[in-house]
């Protein structure tokens, strides 16, 4: 299993699901999972063949409300074999948003993946600009991130407590993790402005 340092805030944790295998049939045998309160889905990557597979809906959903659901690392277990992966696809039904299906990338340990982490905006209170009654203008919640699946940060924090009136805070002043980039390479993007 692919794990960060013991007591590392900055890497994501680790969860736990359980899936069972499941035939691969015709489109009436995924209905039949559904009603039986299961979500079919399908583990793929890693150089293997696909597995097909069905997680109990509930606990999905759980999963989902927690936030942060396609950049936490899992370990999944399916019938005694364990995989480590990443929640990449899920469908939902645009009536009633129940689910419909889910896709899992499977990570081997060299594995390297592009994953969207959340921005947290520190020292808002000792901004010289917000304190002159200006507005901080977020442009990017989440950045692009490419790491190895075992040093995914749970999120990347902003340090706005010098901004001025038309400062800016570009993605060179975050400090990011060791072997953690920005997807986007090619220019300095900004994360928040103070308007």
């Amino acid at each position: 299993m692919l794990v960060g340092e013991e007591g590392d805030v900055t890497m994501s944790d680790v969860g736990e699901l359980q899936a069972a295998r499941r035939e691969v049939g015709h489109k009436g045998a995924a209905r039949e999972i559904r009603r039986n309160g299961r979500v079919p889905g399908i583990v793929y990557g890693g150089g293997k063949e696909a597995i097909p597979i069905s997680i109990e809906e509930a606990v999905l959903s759980y999963e989902r409300r927690r936030g942060g659901f396609f950049s936490r690392l899992y370990s999944l277990d399916v019938g005694g074999k364990t995989y480590s992966v990443l929640a990449r696809e899920v469908q939902v039904d645009p009536v009633t948003e129940a689910l419909i299906h889910i896709d899992f990338l499977r990570l081997t340990a060299d594995s390297t993946v592009n994953v969207d982490v959340s921005v947290v905006f520190r020292n808002e209170e000792e901004s010289p600009g917000l304190k002159r009654g200006g507005v901080l203008n977020i442009v990017r919640r989440t950045v692009e991130l490419v790491c190895r699946a075992d040093a995914i940060p749970t999120l990347i924090e902003a340090d706005i407590g010098e901004l001025d009136i038309g400062d800016s805070v570009k993605i060179s002043a975050v400090s990011l993790p060791e072997g953690v980039h920005p997807a986007i390479t090619d220019r300095d993007f900004t994360i928040a402005t103070v308007a």
